[in-house]
């Protein structure tokens, strides 16, 4: 498989949060606002790309009866620092994540992609593949992040200080200036709602595109038939 074929899988084809649908707990939970979600997507992305990496070089030293405990416990010890690093430097957005930090360790994406590809493949197309469904987990969530803050605050980037410092202060955005506000966004199930909307309108996009290279297929067929 070529990188392409894997970015193109992460990014858009078997994107997690919207085709595979794995992972949805966290997805749903801290999506609340951009900042939030973009925290979680973030180590997430890490996450993906060392276990990948670790699992692939391990791999000639794992035996079949014991590879998913030794992948559990080489994704946990990645969580680990992650969650360690966050807490250091990043310790008022490692508290509004909570718990959803050392919860990517049971993320069924992450062991899946352990299984399905890292274990079968070199260190540096495993890499490839933890970031590039890393990045596609990250942007639904950022998506949907925007989503749910722009409907249920009228902002944009609100606490962006968590994950900036002073430089986030001035990152806010009102959008929506006087925005009365609308739980319903902001609580879960805004998010499965939201998520809805996104799912449907990625296949009404992948939907559109079938139908246009049917059409050029069709056309170029009557060509040569002519």
């Amino acid at each position: 498989m070529s990188y392409r074929e894997i970015f193109a899988n992460g990014l858009w084809q078997q994107n997690t949060g919207l085709v595979v649908l794995l992972g949805l707990c966290p997805l749903l939970a801290v999506s609340n606002t951009v900042i939030n979600a973009l925290g979680l997507g973030l180590a997430t992305v890490l996450t993906l790309v060392f276990s990948n990496l670790a699992v692939s070089l391990a791999r000639p030293a794992l035996r079949t009866e014991i590879r998913i405990p030794a992948y559990v416990i080489i994704i946990a010890t990645v969580v680990t620092v992650i969650e360690l690093l966050m807490k250091a430097w990043f310790h008022d957005l490692f508290l509004v994540l909570g718990i959803f930090i050392p919860l990517i360790v049971t993320n069924c994406a992450i062991i899946g992609r352990a299984e399905a590809f890292a274990a079968r493949n070199g260190p540096l197309p495993s890499a490839a593949d933890g970031l590039a469904t890393g990045l596609g987990f990250c942007l639904t969530l950022v998506v949907l992040g925007a989503m749910r803050e722009l409907i249920g605050k009228g902002t944009l980037f609100s606490q962006a200080n968590l994950m900036f410092g002073k430089l986030g202060e001035s990152m806010q955005l009102t959008i929506i200036p006087d925005h009365p506000g609308f739980l319903l966004a902001i609580l879960p199930p805004g998010a499965f709602i939201a998520l809805g909307f996104l799912i449907a309108f990625r296949n009404w996009l992948d939907a559109k595109r079938l139908a246009r290279r049917d059409k050029k297929t069709s056309r170029v067929m009557e060509k040569s038939l002519a």
